[in-house]
């Protein structure tokens, strides 16, 4: 079994490092916020006192960071340089496209092997161990990276070179952002004609208007038990991490010179949606704006 440097244990990196030590590998873990770090140490896993000592002897780095700044920051005074030769480095964290590309080619100047796997899967996915990974990098370190996604994920896509990954990661979420809004306002004027939730859910899941925002995430209570919705939208994935990604495609976009009419009318909705004061909430529930509560 391998030794592990986990740098980042937030509500995604906690769970998918306890997937690692249920899976029989050494982990240890650093994180700004000592009682995650404290619950890692209780599953089995070893505390650092910074990201550059999580180092000491893996053969593996995984970070799980906010954003790009955080990544950049990170790998360029913490771990490139710092980590022994051969170790193997995976970013976990969802950032913009450039910067994933402009960490690994340093990392890759340094002699290390690199690759970005962002997740999609939500905190559910994560405590499963069922989260999709979509992977960018060199064959070979996929290859090497492979058996340790295994652990924490269900489906493992590899998605080309450098920096795909999080591409692929901001065209998903993107477009889940939009589809939420419109399963929203499907079900909102649904409801507003007479007809109840559970027959909206009934025709729509197993017709034209089905995804997966319908049939795992449904923003009413009652036709998904499972979903947000049931609990007042407590986040599986938040509003934030939502505006977030959306901000990222609009970048991505612009770079691009690609057209997102719909995502960034989506990303100005999720800005309105937060900073009426539910960054913290579901991103689901911006069915209560659309609602008018």
């Amino acid at each position: 079994m391998s030794k592990i440097a986990f740098i980042g244990l937030g509500n995604m990196g906690l769970p998918m490092a306890r997937n690692l030590i249920t899976a029989g590998h050494s982990v240890t873990g650093f994180d700004l916020v000592a009682e995650v770090v404290e619950a890692l140490v209780a599953a089995g896993g070893t505390a650092a006192e910074s990201a550059e000592a999580t180092l000491d002897g893996a053969d593996i780095a995984i970070t799980m960071l906010p954003a790009g700044p955080q990544v950049a920051s990170v790998y360029g005074a913490s771990i490139i340089g710092k980590a022994a030769p051969g170790t193997l480095l995976i970013d976990c964290s969802t950032i913009d496209v450039a910067t994933a590309r402009k960490v690994a080619g340093d990392a890759e100047a340094a002699g290390y092997e690199m690759i970005d796997a962002p997740v999609s899967g939500g905190t559910g996915g994560a405590e499963a161990g069922t989260l999709t990974f979509m992977v960018g990098g060199p064959d070979a370190a996929v290859a090497k990276a492979r058996p340790y996604l295994d652990v924490m994920g269900g489906n493992i896509v590899h998605a080309g070179g450098a920096g795909n990954g999080q591409a692929v990661k901001i065209c998903n979420n993107m477009i889940l952002g939009i589809n939420m809004i419109g399963v929203c306002e499907g079900f909102n004027m649904g409801e507003k004609l007479g007809v109840d939730p559970q027959t909206i859910f009934d025709v729509v899941s197993t017709s034209s208007g089905s995804s997966w925002a319908v049939n795992n995430y449904c923003p009413v209570p009652g036709p998904v038990p499972t979903s947000p919705a049931n609990r007042d939208y407590q986040a599986g994935f938040t509003a934030a991490m939502m505006t977030k990604d959306l901000h990222l495609a609009q970048d991505a976009a612009e770079s691009c010179d690609a057209s997102t009419i719909m995502g960034r009318r989506a990303a100005e909705l999720f800005d309105q949606f937060i900073e009426s004061g539910n960054g913290e909430s579901d991103f689901s529930g911006i069915m209560k704006m659309i609602k008018g509560v």
